[in-house]
């Protein structure tokens, strides 16, 4: 039997097509892409995000998506260990010709009782109504968050950006999830871990963050699994001086904001963490783990297309320098789960600190905070 992987990889091959391409018209990472031809699927944050780059890189390819996604779960089961019991069972002592007896029976009675099903569904449908429709839902967020929950066509998500509440409704499931933001119109979604942000009240500053973690498209009646995120944002006056021998930051005569946005929200205790980059474009990067006071701790590099970083992080947090914001993907890995975040726009010269800060009531965040340069 064919693999999934190599179902994919030969119907690539076969329509001329380069992982950068496919990457550039899906949204999928090349990694990702890689991943799924490779069959290594442990590096994908969960199995919703599997089945959904499967479903997508399937339909670019004109493949059967059912048929690949049918592959990939067959697959799967033969992965499981089979149970000792069932190694040792005893061999059936039954003569050779009472089993195909025992399964015409069956096969008839099957069919017997099908059609009587048939016929007494026809008969009870002529009596039945209509069932009734699902209702819309209507959620509050609530503490920041809305956690992944399966949604569907018509409901809606109650948001309060400084004391103004926001509806934003599913209007459709598709080819894409189409949600309606006030303000900014309808907003097509496919599966993509960053998903997008949106500015609710129009400041100029992303308020929201709205990630499609599932769906199958074309069919609203499965729903669509949806995460929304507010995007805390807080103006710092007077940040502390970065210690930079090579003059990443502006001098101390210029205006220095930093801009503030929670990744992990409130818990215990610190803990360490992996910042991973993903490249989408040539970048000059520097990177330094804070808390390290030698000048060996400041690592700079040129990356390309494709390329990935991890860094390590202990209970600090990690300094960043990127010559183009929007060239890098990136996401923290802690506590055993996935948070992706953005810290500028395309071809923006960007210095920021990911790290861990303390709330009032003694509580912790990790916040990936922006150091821009006014004039």
């Amino acid at each position: 039997m064919e693999s999934v992987g190599e179902k994919l990889k030969t119907a690539r091959v076969e329509k001329g097509l380069s992982h950068d391409q496919i990457s550039r018209e899906t949204n999928i990472s090349i990694r990702y892409l890689e991943a799924l031809e490779t069959e290594n699927f442990n590096i994908f944050p969960g199995e919703p995000y599997v089945l959904g780059f499967l479903r997508n890189y399937s339909a670019y390819l004109d493949l059967d998506v059912q048929k690949v996604i049918s592959l990939y779960r067959a697959l799967r089961i033969q992965e499981q260990p089979i149970p000792v019991e069932q190694l040792l069972k005893k061999p059936s002592k039954l003569p050779g010709f009472i089993i195909p007896f025992l399964l015409i029976l069956i096969i008839l009675g099957a069919c017997a009782f099908g059609v009587y099903m048939f016929i007494t569904h026809r008969q009870n449908n002529q009596a039945l109504k209509t069932p009734e429709s699902r209702s819309p839902v209507e959620y509050t967020m609530e503490g920041g968050s809305i956690a992944p929950r399966r949604m569907y066509k018509d409901d809606s998500v109650l948001v309060t950006v400084d004391g103004n509440i926001y509806k934003l409704e599913i209007k459709n499931i598709g080819e894409t999830v189409i949600i309606y933001v006030p303000g900014e119109g309808e907003k097509n979604l496919d599966l993509n871990p960053e998903g997008i942000t949106v500015d609710l009240n129009d400041d100029g500053r992303p308020d929201l963050r709205i990630i499609v973690a599932d769906f199958a498209k074309n069919n609203p009646d499965m729903g669509a699994l949806i995460h929304f995120n507010m995007i805390e944002q807080t103006v710092v006056v007077q940040p502390p001086v970065l210690n930079d021998p090579q003059n990443i930051v502006a001098p101390p005569s210029a205006t220095n904001t930093a801009i503030r946005t929670t990744i992990i929200p409130s818990t215990q205790n610190p803990y360490p963490f992996t910042l991973q980059v993903n490249f989408q474009g040539y970048c000059m990067f520097r990177w330094e783990i804070l808390g390290e006071r030698d000048r060996r701790g400041i690592n700079q590099r040129y990356f390309q297309r494709g390329q990935q970083l991890d860094i390590q992080a202990q209970n600090l947090g990690i300094r960043i320098w990127a010559s183009s914001a929007q060239a890098a993907r990136f996401q923290v890995i802690g506590g055993g789960r996935t948070y992706p975040f953005e810290i500028g726009a395309a071809g923006e010269v960007v210095v920021a600190e990911i790290l861990w800060v303390r709330d009032d009531d003694g509580r912790n965040r990790l916040v990936v905070r922006r150091l821009e340069t006014g004039s």
